[in-house]
């Protein structure tokens, strides 16, 4: 039995190249990204990360640190779904959701990436492996973008293999937005794969407005429309806006995805490996989309998420965050004719580089 030795946290401030823009979220600068490694008794390493936006990284980290740490070391480092539910209950009062999942998520990752390098065993092969080729999209942060840059980075998503893309959405006056919608359409071409992300914009009315003045542009897609915690309201636009409606980056916990399939307030689930629970919770959040026939989208972390996606056989896109770490890892994720192909490499096969991120990032 090998258990758990050492615990390390670190918080990083990651700039961005470029000021990026949504709806409700206004500009962001840089992002917070906090890593755990953990140790076994046998020398062997596990390694995993969540982030935040501008802000409450530091909160996710202190938790971490003081409140799992303590509790991790000389647990035994197998038993995954023990330990998870060790830390949900000792955090239970912190919030159920939000910065404890996250912090949860996190070590989640780092668990399991130890037991794949363990079994010398990449992690979608020790989820169930279905397909290592999981089709992927392009998840661009423009709502602020002028038209001509808005093209341009849509032609470099279609030079860097893409073969779909999700635009911003919730401008102040919805004709600039269906102006935008309109002119990406017509420099996609027709049957262009193509989603729109409003951030939980527009009120419920405005939700259904806007779906029905976009509904000419053949999207795949409209990414939550109104506030997630609002499942009626959710219900009536999945119900009158004619389009399939994805949400789920805002729900922290499996029952917020059950009570959201209950209430029929979302189509298409779209849980975040780094905010949900780990890979513990985003598995189980995919085994209730298949048990419900419906298909499984992603959110951010991508260089994680291939393999739990690569292990569902009712996947559809993984959506390529905007906040990627590519400039930090030692084989960042390649884009091949709109897909990329999970790692063979143990664990999640993911190498940060962390002498840079120390030098450049640290906070």
């Amino acid at each position: 039995m090998a258990t758990i030795e050492r615990v390390r946290t670190d918080l990083f401030r990651v700039p961005l190249q470029t000021k990026l823009t949504d709806s409700m979220h206004g500009a962001m600068m840089d992002f917070e990204l906090i890593t755990v490694r953990i140790e076994d008794s046998d020398g062997a390493e596990g390694l995993g990360y969540t982030y935040t936006v501008n802000h409450g990284g530091g909160a996710v980290a202190t938790m971490i640190r003081d409140d799992l740490t303590g509790s991790l070391v000389g647990a035994d480092a197998d038993r995954i779904e023990a330990i998870w539910q060790s830390m949900w209950w000792r955090l239970h009062y912190a919030g159920r959701g939000g910065h404890a999942t996250s912090a949860i998520s996190a070590v989640d990752i780092a668990l399991w990436d130890l037991q794949g390098v363990r079994a010398q065993t990449p992690l979608w092969k020790l989820f169930g492996g279905y397909d290592p080729v999981v089709p992927v999209y392009a998840g661009g942060i423009d709502l602020e973008f002028p038209l001509t840059d808005l093209k341009s980075q849509a032609d470099r998503f279609i030079a860097e293999g893409f073969r779909a893309i999700k635009m911003k959405v919730g401008r102040p006056d919805l004709r600039d937005d269906v102006a935008r919608v309109a002119a990406m359409r017509e420099h996609l071409g027709d049957g262009f794969p193509l989603m729109v992300d409003a951030n939980m914009r527009w009120t419920v009315d405005g939700a259904i407005r806007a779906a029905r003045a976009l509904s000419p542009f053949d999207l795949g897609w409209i990414e939550e429309p109104t506030i997630p915690d609002d499942l009626v309201g959710n219900a009536r636009v999945v119900r009158e806006s004619g389009h399939t409606i994805a949400g789920g980056e805002n729900l922290h916990t499996l029952y917020d995805f059950q009570n959201a399939v209950r209430a029929a307030s979302l189509t298409l689930p779209e849980p975040d490996v780094s905010n949900i629970g780990g890979y513990t919770t985003f598995r189980k959040v995919a085994a209730l989309a298949e048990a419900n026939n419906m298909l499984l989208t992603s959110h951010g972390v991508h260089d994680l998420t291939v393999h739990a996606l690569a292990a569902a056989p009712h996947r559809t896109y993984m959506e390529a965050h905007g906040f990627g770490l590519h400039a930090y890892m030692a084989d960042p994720m390649r884009v091949v004719d709109g897909h990329v192909s999970a790692p063979h490499r143990p664990g999640h096969g993911v190498v940060l580089d962390f002498d840079r991120l120390a030098r450049t990032a640290a906070a």
